[in-house]
């Protein structure tokens, strides 16, 4: 049973093209790389053991998503989210005419190849990769929150990201496709990104 496990990850791997820069991964463009809107944003959780500190994070990650269509296109996981990282995402990602973000200061000091909108009152402008987080933690256990399960060490969860981006945007691209090919009366089933994974 392990062998056909690891073999069948293998084929996956093997489907999948990934581009490697600086320990960042930046996921296969299938899509022309002229995005109108990116947004970026973190989410935080821990990994090892929950510190004593207020807040209890020690671990980040740092996602730059597209609107339309509906992808991760950059992402990097650190025990930190400075402008550095932050700025690397920035730069292997694809070009963008706006970048959206949250009130969070180091976004700042990022430069950016097109117009910067800070939104430091609400989550209009950064509500696809708002929701986009959400579904991390949704479909990732060890990122639930008021979990048990965690990650041990941060290359598992860097790991574990790999693979849900892969099948994330994957499964953007069909549904994509499904709704722009899909027959207003027809009552077929939609599909889960499950079933890409």
């Amino acid at each position: 049973m392990q062998a056909q496990a690891a073999e069948a990850l293998e084929r996956f791997s093997a489907s999948i093209k990934l581009t490697f820069t600086t320990g960042l991964k930046k996921t296969a463009q299938t899509q022309k790389n002229n995005y109108h809107v990116l947004e970026l944003d973190e989410l935080y959780w821990f990994v090892g053991k929950k510190a004593k500190t207020e807040t209890r994070e020690n671990t980040y990650v740092m996602t730059m998503v597209s609107r339309l269509p509906r992808q991760i296109v950059g992402y990097d996981v650190a025990f930190d989210k400075s402008s550095q990282r932050i700025q690397k995402i920035v730069d292997n990602g694809p070009e963008a005419e706006y970048y959206c973000t949250d009130g969070y200061l180091g976004y700042v000091d990022i430069v950016y190849p097109g117009k910067h909108i800070r939104n430091v009152r609400n989550k209009s402008d950064t509500f696809t990769v708002e929701g986009i987080n959400a579904d991390l933690r949704h479909y990732i256990p060890i990122l639930r929150r008021r979990s048990r399960c965690f990650p041990r060490r941060i290359e598992t969860l860097k790991a574990v990201l790999e693979l849900f981006v892969q099948a994330y945007n994957a499964f953007g691209i069909a549904k994509m496709n499904f709704r722009k090919n899909r027959n207003p009366k027809s009552r077929e089933s939609p599909f889960s990104v499950l079933d890409f994974l």
